[in-house]
Protein backbone atom coordinates (compact mmCIF):
# COMPACT_ATOMS: atom_id res chain seq x y z
CA UNK A 1 0.00 0.00 0.00
CA UNK A 2 1.39 3.66 -1.09
CA UNK A 3 0.50 5.87 1.46
CA UNK A 4 2.22 9.07 -0.69
CA UNK A 5 -1.27 9.33 -2.60
CA UNK A 6 -2.80 9.58 0.81
CA UNK A 7 -1.03 12.55 2.07
CA UNK A 8 -3.11 15.90 2.81
CA UNK A 9 -2.57 18.76 5.02
CA UNK A 10 -4.37 20.09 7.41
CA UNK A 11 -5.97 23.24 5.90
CA UNK A 12 -7.47 20.44 3.14
CA UNK A 13 -9.01 18.10 6.40
CA UNK A 14 -10.72 21.51 7.60
CA UNK A 15 -11.71 22.38 4.27
CA UNK A 16 -12.83 19.09 3.20
CA UNK A 17 -13.84 16.93 6.18
CA UNK A 18 -17.28 15.61 5.36
CA UNK A 19 -15.76 14.77 1.52
CA UNK A 20 -12.26 12.96 3.33
CA UNK A 21 -14.22 10.90 5.87
CA UNK A 22 -16.78 9.86 3.37
CA UNK A 23 -13.89 8.51 1.02
CA UNK A 24 -12.04 7.15 4.27
CA UNK A 25 -15.13 4.56 5.01
CA UNK A 26 -15.45 3.98 0.88
CA UNK A 27 -11.29 3.15 0.53
CA UNK A 28 -10.98 2.07 4.15
CA UNK A 29 -7.14 3.48 3.25
CA UNK A 30 -5.65 5.75 6.40
CA UNK A 31 -5.05 9.51 5.50
CA UNK A 32 -1.78 10.75 6.12
CA UNK A 33 -2.55 14.62 7.76
CA UNK A 34 0.66 17.07 7.42
CA UNK A 35 1.40 20.31 9.60
CA UNK A 36 4.05 22.87 8.56
CA UNK A 37 5.21 19.90 5.58
CA UNK A 38 5.68 16.98 8.48
CA UNK A 39 3.52 13.98 8.90
CA UNK A 40 1.65 14.88 12.05
CA UNK A 41 -1.07 12.58 11.97
CA UNK A 42 -3.09 9.08 10.72
CA UNK A 43 -6.95 9.57 10.01
CA UNK A 44 -8.77 6.30 9.74
CA UNK A 45 -11.87 4.80 9.08
CA UNK A 46 -13.77 3.42 12.15
CA UNK A 47 -14.13 -0.38 10.78
CA UNK A 48 -10.30 -0.09 9.68
CA UNK A 49 -9.39 1.01 13.37
CA UNK A 50 -11.26 -1.11 15.19
CA UNK A 51 -9.79 -4.51 12.77
CA UNK A 52 -6.33 -3.22 13.39
CA UNK A 53 -6.94 -3.35 17.17
CA UNK A 54 -8.13 -6.73 17.04
CA UNK A 55 -5.58 -8.00 15.15
CA UNK A 56 -3.10 -6.35 17.59
CA UNK A 57 -4.93 -7.66 20.68
CA UNK A 58 -4.49 -11.52 19.27
CA UNK A 59 -0.39 -10.26 18.56
CA UNK A 60 -0.47 -9.46 22.17
CA UNK A 61 -1.94 -12.87 22.98
CA UNK A 62 0.80 -14.70 20.79
CA UNK A 63 3.57 -12.73 22.34
CA UNK A 64 2.66 -13.71 25.94
CA UNK A 65 1.85 -17.15 24.97
CA UNK A 66 5.40 -17.26 23.60
CA UNK A 67 7.07 -15.66 26.35
CA UNK A 68 5.17 -17.92 28.88
CA UNK A 69 6.65 -21.11 26.60
CA UNK A 70 10.28 -19.67 26.26
CA UNK A 71 10.23 -19.27 30.07
CA UNK A 72 9.36 -22.90 30.76
CA UNK A 73 5.61 -22.16 32.02
CA UNK A 74 3.50 -24.74 30.27
CA UNK A 75 1.49 -27.68 30.82
CA UNK A 76 0.39 -30.71 28.39
CA UNK A 77 -2.84 -30.09 26.55
CA UNK A 78 -4.46 -33.31 28.73
CA UNK A 79 -3.42 -32.03 31.84
CA UNK A 80 -4.43 -28.76 31.27
CA UNK A 81 -8.38 -29.82 29.93
CA UNK A 82 -8.85 -31.91 32.73
CA UNK A 83 -7.99 -28.84 35.28
CA UNK A 84 -10.58 -26.96 33.05
CA UNK A 85 -13.20 -29.68 33.12
CA UNK A 86 -12.58 -30.18 36.90
CA UNK A 87 -12.87 -26.49 37.73
CA UNK A 88 -16.34 -26.09 35.32
CA UNK A 89 -17.52 -29.59 37.33
CA UNK A 90 -17.05 -27.52 40.98
CA UNK A 91 -18.68 -24.52 40.21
Amino acid sequence: MRYSSQIKPISYLKANASELLARLAEQREPLVITQNGEAKAVLQDLASFEETQETLALLKILALGNQEVAEGRLRPANEAIARLRAKTAGD
